[in-house]
């Protein structure tokens, strides 16, 4: 059965009542306006979703009959009934196409979506996208495809219409309108964005509208006589087969499927089979429905990666907080026990290897605290071509012989504002991964450049649209599979043997990007090498650095001149580890376990002149606010902020005084050059 011009109009009125049958299944109201704003076509759900009673819908009923009834029941807020309906009839009346969302008492949101047909008059639809708003870019697309649609069917609808009147009497000139009539119901399911087919019992289309034909890549006429396999292929008919055979015995089914494009794309469709039966009660077809969820798919696995991303940094950070301070008491007990029995070799031979494993440790956490964005950065304006040359040298000495390395010339100059040794470290990350790809030798290829990312390409990297420097790193290695990829930037996972990497290259190169307010993604298939392209934001040459600390003019004392330390710490292992480091270098020391006492110690004893606080304490308040209040009551005290985990990103800064951050663990030594460091 196909859908082709009728001459009967007993076979016309049944072709109707088909299409009204289909109308009434869709999920969205539509309605069909004439040009004088009386309403000729509308199906169920137009009357459900705008709450209006059934007996209001009749062939005829006037468009102003429905604006005056929402009016007098508040939909269009405070004012005049009469005022209200004509300003909404006065725009009706120009035919324009117009786009609208509507808040609907209890909360419902409604799109509200007109299209002129021909000879004046509209076609609206009306959606409910309540939980539908990340189908907005999607839909808007959509339109602007169905406007050209529209358009260019209905200059052929008018030349066709004009040819065929020419040329007939009157009872031509009837099956004419008839024909025009059917048309033009056509032209509605073709502008509706929505993918309408109908497959009889033998799983044979006997109708498809445009959008389901487009989805297929293939034409209308194309489809229709067709079995369902032969146009949507055996892969997706084998995954929705159960689903025909079910809806074919009379059921109503919905489902979802994926399909692939011939350029590799996965795309996604939520489908409804309804049955239609015939007079005598069997299933003669079915009706199908469905809509294009690509983009609703692909949001949502970008939402769960980035949700997971971000837990396993809030964990990862965290860790690293009590593992510093751990670690700083171990390794100042170890350095004690050193320096207090240097010739001892016994207890060399067990202290060095400890303090060697501690260090390592502490390593391990400056480098989860790059991937959890928290480590400090000294963001500046950054040369791109220049690093990118320092970089090369260093893996021209570290990568093998038999991997050839080329960095393509830059055509102008580029800056990133970014952390010079960070980004440094991070191709140094990426280029020793592509040489553990590349075990039998290979080519790595280094380029820049400058792009200015739209929104659907800042959203591959999860930036704001704008200016950006892009560094790519590209290998002829093996490749990584899709599995691969989707857990490349966690830490320690890794696809090396065991002992031959750690799996935090691509976690700190991840972390560093995002910190830096930039993105990364991983182009690559299993056998077909791999490209990292890291994009930071675009500076100009004349931006300055900015500092994380602020810089002080040394402040060296003789041991004798050594004032009064108040160490404020939580932990009490740490606190008698940096006590005894602090006693060590000459400096007398008191303590406090929290703000409150710090601060009544402070009071007390006015001859305090440098005030080293954690960063992270209970009570309330933390490091940097018990420095504020401390500078308000003490102004010549000095500060040094110390910390196993910081939120703070760029610089520490209360009132006028600049706040040091001395990391989590450190030696006597780094201790002594901090506090030196101190301005006068």
């Amino acid at each position: 059965m196909s859908f082709q011009t009728p001459t009967d109009p007993q076979q016309t009125h049944y072709r109707h009542e088909l299409l009204q049958a289909g109308l009434d299944l869709l999920d969205q109201g539509l309605t069909v306006i004439d040009g004088n704003l009386h309403i000729v076509a509308w199906n169920k759900a137009f009357l459900r979703l705008l709450d209006f009673p059934p007996e209001m819908a009749f062939v005829g009923a006037t468009f102003e009959s429905f604006m005056r009834f929402n009016a007098q029941r508040g939909e269009y807020g405070p004012g005049d009934v009469d005022a209200l309906v004509d300003e909404r009839m006065r725009l009706a009346r120009s035919f324009n196409p117009h786009y609208t969302e509507r808040d609907r008492p209890g909360g419902q949101i409604l799109a509200v979506r007109g299209e002129p047909l021909p000879h004046n008059g509209f076609v609206t639809l009306y959606t409910d996208i309540t939980a539908s708003r990340r189908f907005e870019q999607q839909i808007q697309q959509q339109n602007a495809e169905l406007e050209s649609r529209v358009t260019e069917r209905t200059a052929e609808l008018q030349s066709t219409n004009q040819r065929l009147i020419e040329a007939m009497d009157a009872n031509e000139r009837i099956t004419t309108a008839l024909q025009r009539s059917e048309g033009n119901l056509r032209l509605i399911t073709d502008t509706v964005p929505a993918l309408i087919a109908y497959f009889d019992d033998q799983e044979v289309y006997s109708y498809a509208n445009k959008g389901y034909a487009d989805w297929f890549d293939c034409s209308k006429e194309k489809i229709l006589g067709q079995q369902i396999r032969n146009v949507v292929g055996d892969e997706v008919y084998t995954d929705i087969s159960h689903y025909v055979h079910r809806a074919l015995q009379g059921h109503s089914v919905s489902y979802e499927y994926a399909m692939r494009r011939s350029d590799g794309r996965v795309m996604y469709a939520r489908s409804e089979l309804v049955p239609e039966r015939d007079a005598l009660g069997h299933v003669a077809g079915c009706f199908v429905l469905s809509v294009n969820i690509t983009d609703l798919k692909n949001a949502e696995a970008a939402l769960v990666h980035a949700q997971k991303m971000e837990a396993v940094g809030q964990l990862t950070g965290g860790l690293a907080h009590d593992f510093n301070n751990l670690l700083t008491v171990v390794i100042g007990n170890l350095v004690s026990l050193q320096e207090r029995y240097p010739n001892d070799r016994d207890i060399g031979d067990y202290v060095l290897p400890a303090l060697k494993a501690s260090r390592r440790g502490a390593s391990l956490i400056k480098r989860l605290m790059a991937f959890a964005r928290k480590q400090p950065l000294m963001p500046r304006s950054v040369n791109i071509a220049d690093l990118v040359d320092e970089t090369l040298g260093l893996l021209q000495r570290t990568l093998p012989a038999h991997i050839e390395v080329s960095v393509d010339p830059m055509e102008e100059r580029l800056y990133a504002l970014t952390d010079a040794q960070q980004l440094e470290n991070a191709l140094l990350n990426l280029a020793l991964n592509a040489r553990d790809a590349m075990p039998d030798g290979g080519k790595l290829a280094i380029r820049a450049h400058r792009v200015q990312l739209g929104p659907a390409q800042a959203a591959n990297f999860d930036v704001m649209p704008g200016c950006y420097v892009a560094l790519n790193v590209l290998d002829t290695g093996t490749g990584m599979d899709a599995a691969t990829q989707a857990r490349a930037w966690e830490p320690f996972f890794t696809t090396k043997r065991f002992g031959t990497g750690s799996g935090m290259g691509l976690s700190m190169a991840y972390g560093f990007a995002k910190q830096s307010g930039g993105g990364i993604r991983i182009q690559s298939a299993l056998g077909k090498g791999c490209e990292v392209t890291l994009v930071l934001p675009c500076s100009t040459e004349d931006v300055d650095a900015v500092p994380f600390m602020g810089e002080q003019p040394p402040f060296r004392q003789t041991l004798a001149q050594r004032p009064l330390v108040l160490l404020v710490e939580d932990d009490l292992d740490v606190r008698r580890v940096i006590r005894l480091q602090l006693v060590g270098l000459g400096y007398p020391v008191m303590e406090a376990d929290h703000a409150a006492d710090a601060l009544l110690l402070l009071a007390s004893v006015p001859t305090v002149g440098i005030v080293i606080s954690d960063v992270v304490m209970p009570g309330g308040m933390d490091g940097l606010t018990l420095c504020k209040e401390a500078h308000h009551r003490a102004p010549h005290v000095k500060f040094l902020l110390i910390s196993g985990y910081s939120r703070i990103e760029n610089s520490l800064t209360a009132g006028s005084v600049n706040l040091p951050l001395l990391k989590k663990p450190f030696s006597a030594q780094e201790l002594h050059q901090a506090l030196d460091a101190l301005s006068a």
